[in-house]
């Protein structure tokens, strides 16, 4: 049975992290907003979801994944329960927690990179909020961005394994997700990026052995892969990318 993943369909965003495991991992898989595999279910599909009064453990919002019976919200909870099935995380409970922890550490700079954009209120159009994302912005590509990368390429560099992966000696879905924060930052903040890349030749090296999986190339050359768009996580207002 093909796992149905649901998120906004005209969008990489968060549910693009949970694309990239099921991709790499060569998994079954519906994009059911998206429609195409769907019978043109489409955008209704989603929503159904995340208004279904009668589910106790209805989503919050999207991306949420069904396994038949079984559901699941939040992009690191669906890939703590996808790991394990997609032989996406080690075996020992300490690679599993720490694999985790990378991962809502991935999920905490991918808010801040949105907050870039929309730091006052999330219901205001960025044109609306542009002081005050600039300044939000100065911060971020100055401080945080270059703290964030220097821990990612620590914990590769230091990994007991080697620093071919972040965790133990096999592809995690942690390396994925690392993966896809680099390519929307580079996307979102090029110059800034680049520059807190200088020097963290571990952190590259995960960035491109990842790029370089088969399954990874193909999905990348597909047009299953959105492009990077001003209306996901990761825009690219060029005002914003300071450094």
């Amino acid at each position: 049975m093909a796992y149905e993943l649901y998120y906004w369909p005209t969008l990489q965003g968060r549910g693009e992290f949970v694309r990239l495991a099921l991709e790499a991992a060569g998994a079954p898989y519906a994009d059911m907003a998206r429609g195409s595999e769907t019978a043109g279910q489409g955008l209704p599909a989603l929503l159904r979801g995340l208004a279904d009064t009668q589910d106790p453990h209805r989503p919050f919002a999207p991306p949420y994944l069904r396994d038949g019976k079984f559901v699941v919200g939040q992009t690191a909870a669906i890939l703590q329960y996808l790991g394990p099935e997609l032989k996406l995380v080690a075996r020992s409970e300490q690679a599993r927690v720490w694999t985790q922890q990378i991962q809502l550490t991935i999920a905490d700079i991918v808010v801040e990179a949105h907050d870039t954009h929309h730091p006052v209120d999330v219901n205001l159009h960025y044109e609306d909020q542009r002081p005050e994302a600039r300044r939000r912005a100065l911060a971020f590509c100055s401080t945080r961005i270059p703290k964030y990368l220097a821990w990612f390429d620590h914990i590769a560099k230091h990994n007991p394994a080697g620093p071919r992966w972040l965790v133990g000696g096999k592809l995690s879905y942690a390396d994925l997700s690392l993966f896809q924060l680099i390519e929307g930052l580079n996307y979102a903040f090029p110059n800034a990026t680049q520059r807190a890349l200088r020097g963290k030749p571990a952190l590259r090296e995960v960035h491109e052995r990842v790029a370089a999986l088969p399954r990874v190339a193909a999905y990348l050359a597909s047009d299953r892969r959105l492009p990077f768009n001003e209306t996901g996580i990761f825009r690219r207002y060029p005002e914003l990318d300071l450094v």
